[in-house]
């Protein structure tokens, strides 16, 4: 089967990190990563170096996923060569996706028109001004919405990167991604983005709970015991949580019981019943009507769908 084939749009000045995110997600034995630019040659980047690039906007026409990595300066609009490109990918099927600035490009072909988009929330407010038709959010990771997805700053692009391969291959497989990149294997979209570092943030880092947390699922663990473990009351848990994680314990507790039962259904033939006991979710009945509103799917719907594919990633 072939590969499927990743394409970035790149734009002088660069920058390295954004294009780093996809090129070092999007690798290995499932997908091909390529590079383009609109006049193949030295690309400046904003980091002092310059890159060669020898492909052109030819080569979106081949691919199946269309990335853009931030587009700066973001008053500067895609050429019509670009604009004509992207919608002609978009046509044919391809999925296009931005990170960070690279929002400014994707507005610019009008494909977001009357959609949720999001970009880095400092950018927010200038994108919904130019793009009065699309409906801005800055505030959350990512947007996903199959054929276009957008993310917000610079280190969220991993964030929608992984998602998509969750998507196309199942958790097990991005959790395997994650683990070469020593990432966390998933954070939710919705979650809010990071604008301010507070003290208690920066203090009082939340990794050992959930370092903790993560190990016990099966438990039945409530917020109580989130905050007792911590000796902190559960309303000064819960501001700790929104201001690191930009969620609830609740919610994030839930969001890794939902992970966990996807790489179960995925790599084992565990019973449900079996599972929701493992991940904390008591009954099958539980744990369907929470795959359903999660996934809008059921445990052996998604079974069928992704079942875990041999072999595992290597790093280098």
């Amino acid at each position: 089967m072939a590969r499927h084939r990743v394409v970035a749009l790149v734009k002088a000045p660069q920058s390295t990190f954004e294009l780093g995110c996809a090129a070092g997600v999007f690798r290995g034995d499932e997908y091909s990563f390529g590079v383009c630019t609109e006049t193949p040659g030295a690309v400046a980047t904003l980091n002092g170096f310059e890159m060669l690039v020898p492909l052109g906007l030819r080569a979106l026409d081949r691919a199946d996923t269309v990335i853009v990595p931030g587009w700066l300066p973001i008053d500067e609009p895609p050429s019509p060569a670009v604009l004509r490109a992207l919608q002609r990918a978009h046509r044919r099927g391809a999925r296009l996706v931005s990170i960070c600035s690279g929002a400014f490009a994707l507005a610019a072909t009008g494909l977001l028109d009357g959609r949720t988009a999001t970009t880095h929330w400092a950018y927010g407010e200038e994108l919904q001004r130019r793009f009065p038709a699309v409906r801005v959010d800055p505030d959350v990771l990512y947007i996903d919405h199959g054929d276009l997805a957008t993310s917000a700053g610079s280190g969220t692009g991993l964030d929608l990167c992984l998602h998509l391969v969750r998507t196309d291959h199942g958790a097990a497989y991005a959790a395997r991604v994650a683990r070469r990149m020593v990432m966390p294997p998933h954070r939710e979209g919705g979650q809010v983005q990071y604008r301010v570092e507070t003290p208690s943030a920066a203090v009082d880092s939340l990794a050992p709970l959930l370092d903790w947390a993560s190990d016990r699922l099966s438990e039945p663990l409530t917020v109580d015991d989130l905050a007792n473990r911590c000796a902190l009351s559960p309303r000064t848990l819960t501001r700790r949580f929104t201001e690191q994680l930009g969620t609830t314990p609740g919610q994030w507790l839930l969001a890794q019981r939902i992970a966990r039962t996807r790489q179960l259904l995925e790599t084992t033939d565990l019973p449900v019943e079996t599972i929701a006991h493992q991940v904390g979710l008591s009954t099958a009945t539980n744990l369907r009507r929470r795959l359903q509103s999660a996934l809008h799917t059921t445990p052996s719907a998604y079974r069928r769908a992704f079942r875990s594919s041999s072999g595992d990633l290597q790093p280098r």
